[in-house]
């Protein structure tokens, strides 16, 4: 009988990841995965749809709501870590020059504040279009504009990885992408490129992404 996750994500490109890539690969692990879209998330229509929580206590009310019917199932989050309202545990004297230890701070205050074993925080560090840049020729082949291809790979060059893609307004992942490639949809594109560079190589450098995925392993394998 297979294990039950629940995850609480941001908006539809989230949602798709999870039922497209996410769901299939983990349910042949023994754990089935069900998305559930944040009921705060700012609505938009058009190609500026942005999904994200305005304030911690919406974000509480959602979880709280979640694990309150979640019976034995794991619960866990996909929300960018980039943008997250101040308000947050842990973000106050989280250590801004240090991405990788921010993040940890934040995910292990929400550990704390919820205090619930069924409970696993995870922020995509620092949003999901990090991943997109996890291969240079991927995204320039979905938009189909293989002329930006050069700009995109400069990006991916300088950094060590994805994840490192900072949070500063204009210099966070979505707005580079946006940037250079025109008619960008998250939605459409983002979850195509994602299925087409595949979870493996995604991981392979992204490891704040694989140590979440590495916990949903375990759990799927524990006993």
């Amino acid at each position: 009988m297979s294990k039950r996750g629940l995850i609480l994500v941001e908006g539809q490109t989230e949602e798709a990841f999870v039922k497209q890539v996410l769901g299939p690969y983990f349910i042949e692990r023994g754990l089935g995965l069900t998305p559930t879209l944040l009921v705060t998330r700012r609505v938009k229509d058009g190609p500026n749809f942005k999904g994200g929580v305005t304030t911690f206590a919406k974000f509480e009310w959602d979880l709280k709501s979640l694990l309150k019917g979640a019976g034995d199932a794991m619960v866990t989050t996909l929300v960018d870590y980039y943008g997250l309202p101040p308000d947050f545990p842990g973000m106050d004297d989280r250590p801004k020059a240090n991405p990788t230890g921010g993040v940890a701070q934040v995910e292990a205050a929400l550990s704390e504040h919820f205090n619930d074993r069924r409970f696993r925080p995870f922020l995509s560090l620092h949003e999901f279009e990090a991943w997109l840049f996890a291969c240079p020729t991927t995204l320039p082949r979905v938009m189909i504009q293989p002329e930006h291809e050069e700009r995109f790979e400069a990006v991916c060059n300088m950094f060590d990885t994805p994840e490192q893609i900072n949070e500063r307004p204009g210099h966070n992942p979505s707005s580079r992408i946006q940037d250079i490639f025109t008619g960008y949809r998250k939605v459409v594109h983002g979850t195509a490129a994602i299925q087409r560079i595949g979870l493996a190589t995604v991981r392979d450098v992204c490891p704040h992404l694989d140590g979440w995925l590495s916990q949903l392993e375990k759990f799927a394998a524990d006993p």
